[in-house]
């Protein structure tokens, strides 16, 4: 996808913000551009890094969470806070690239299934069959015969849903279970390790179920789709996935800033995170129980708020590796109206089709649409700034009697600024209440 292409993907989730959007789409183009290159020249070239300035609620994680999503690339959102100084109670950073790896395993893993689902199917299909038509005993099994008669009037049947209901036994593989060990903070990879042996330890044999053909379906389904991916084939996809291809989204990391000139001990233990994520984000090498990951080409987006730090207050080296900064603003009364109506999943659209569902018709005007718009910049903007979740909160507080009672409702629902001001208006109006319901 071109970088205008990217844009306009993201339009259709995300209102605003062009300037962060067009520095997410060259950051993803430019990953495409750098794959074609001759090896050499390919290993030199890192991704430039991204950091997002902004207040709550403006689209800082929507936009990263979209772009992995339109890119396929394995995705994390990860909080600063969570993290510790090494030596210190909390989370090691290289957890990070240890939790990326296991959700590039998970999506490879899926990927590989759909592509061997035809097959998977036609298994577990003739499984099902087996279970149905079991063989005499004694008898010898003419294959030919038998897919020539009762088997094709069964099979036909099957594929048409009339022995959904029909119980059956089947032989399954039960699914290994986990195992909760409690290691200290910054051994999360002796934990896997462990759950890894005593998971292979646990394995049981095949089990008999009693269930019906419906359920067997997509037991079977998956048995059979687990049995032809090659799982050391999946590693190394996932690997090469999350080394070319992976995103990592730090929220929060105005919170691990130093805060103005002081110096206290918090401020030295948040620049011990900083220090302990520089070499992630400069690139190194982590083990995982999958193997080796490095991080050179991994793409990191930061984002924070910075009410009461900075960017100029991380430390000079993290500064570096986050060279393209952009600066989300907070969102206006159109930039909320348009929210409710331009989204493919707007907010509107969602209430309708909810209500739909118990035949209640409702019916959003002009007038409506902005007088919420405008009610829900006026409560940010005279308490706390929340940003586009503003919206949900007014939204269910407007349409709570009408989602309680559902097809009791009087339909259609008609929602003009009438409406709108009879339910919040006093809301609105009055900050203490807003404070506490809105």
């Amino acid at each position: 996808m071109t970088p205008r292409e990217i844009v306009h993907s993201l339009d259709q989730y995300i209102i605003g913000q062009h300037d962060a959007k067009r520095a997410v789409a060259i950051a993803l183009r430019n990953r495409w551009r750098r794959m074609r290159l001759d090896e050499d020249m390919r290993g030199e070239i890192v991704p430039k890094n991204i950091l997002m300035i902004g207040p709550t609620g403006v689209g800082k994680t929507e936009i990263a969470r979209r772009l992995a999503k339109l890119a396929g690339a394995p995705f994390l959102k990860v909080e600063a806070t969570k993290f510790t100084e090494v030596g210190y109670v909390g989370r090691d950073v290289e957890s990070i690239i240890r939790d990326l790896m296991e959700m590039a395993i998970k999506m490879v893993r899926e990927q590989a299934k759909v592509e061997v689902r035809h097959k998977a199917q036609d298994a577990a299909e003739d499984r099902i069959l087996d279970a149905l038509l079991p063989r005499p005993r004694g008898s010898e099994y003419d294959a030919g015969r038998d897919d020539s008669s009762t088997r094709q009037v069964f099979r036909k049947k099957l594929r048409e849903g009339q022995l959904d209901d029909k119980e059956i036994d089947i032989e399954v593989t039960p699914a290994s279970q986990g195992v909760d060990i409690m290691t200290p903070p910054g051994m999360e990879e002796m934990t896997n390790q462990l759950q890894s042996l005593f998971a292979n330890m646990g394995k049981q044999k095949s089990e008999n179920r009693r269930v019906t053909v419906k359920d067997a379906w997509k037991l079977l389904q998956d048995e059979e789709a687990a049995k032809l991916v090659n799982e050391e084939e999946i590693k190394q996809r996932a690997l090469e996935a999350v080394e070319q291809n992976g995103i990592v989204f730090l929220d929060e990391i105005d919170k691990v800033a130093k805060r103005g000139e002081s110096g206290s001990g918090g401020d030295v233990s948040r620049e011990g995170v900083q220090r302990d994520l520089l070499p992630l984000i400069e690139g190194s090498t982590v083990s995982t129980k999958h193997g080796m990951v490095r991080t050179d080409h991994i793409l990191f987006i930061a984002s924070g708020a910075f009410h009461l730090s900075k960017p100029s207050d991380l430390i000079p080296e993290l500064q570096g590796r986050l060279p393209i900064r952009v600066e989300l603003t907070a969102l206006t009364p159109d930039d909320f109206k348009r929210i409710l109506t331009e989204p493919s999943a707007a907010l509107t659209k969602q209430y309708r089709a909810l209500l739909n569902t118990e035949g209640l018709d409702v019916q959003f005007t002009d007038d409506g649409i902005s007088r919420i718009a405008q009610i829900a910049w006026q409560v940010n903007d005279g308490t706390e700034n929340i940003g586009a979740r503003r919206l949900h909160t007014v939204m269910e507080r407007l349409l709570e009697e009408a989602s309680f009672q559902g097809s009791d409702f009087a339909s259609p629902l008609v929602v003009d600024a009438d409406y709108v001001n009879d339910k919040l208006g006093e809301l609105a109006v009055d900050e203490d209440l807003s404070r506490y319901i809105l």
